[in-house]
């Protein structure tokens, strides 16, 4: 990757990381004249559209799908048999409404794992305390 490039790259994560930070800072609305065509392509693109964008070179590994892997992939898979979803409201919130931190930071199935659990208390199917207690409680049986 040409130096040109990797600086614009990494000119992109420096704003977006401005704009999208692990720990939320207030921040005030620009007024359009504050907005120049850098933040515009931050505020507008999400971490997981990287079609056509230049990007460092990936490796490619073959991966046996693990037993929680598996598992989440099912549990999802009933949640939008059982309609609490459809795939189009699972892939936004896995992968735009996360933020970047958080896709970047999880493993794929763990950015399910976050959206089944935050979509089961949206909806109120689940309490915050149920899903706590259930935590604990697997939790406790691999201790």
């Amino acid at each position: 990757m040409s130096s040109t490039i990797r600086r614009k790259v990494m000119k992109h994560l420096e704003i977006v990381k401005q704009l999208q930070p692990s720990l939320h800072q207030e921040t005030h609305a620009p007024s359009p004249d504050q907005v120049d065509n850098e933040h515009y392509r931050a505020y507008t693109r999400m971490a997981h559209d990287v079609g056509g964008e230049p990007d460092v070179p990936i490796t490619w590994e073959e991966k046996e799908e693990e037993v929680w892997e598996h598992n989440t992939f099912v549990t999802c898979e009933v949640l939008a048999w059982r309609g609490v979803w459809n795939a189009e409201e699972r892939r936004r919130r896995q992968n735009v409404d996360v933020g970047q931190t958080a896709y970047l930071g999880l493993p794929y199935y763990g950015r399910w794992l976050l959206t089944a659990a935050r979509i089961l208390v949206d909806k109120q199917y689940i309490t915050v305390t149920e899903l706590s207690d259930k935590i604990d409680e697997v939790r406790k049986r691999y201790e």
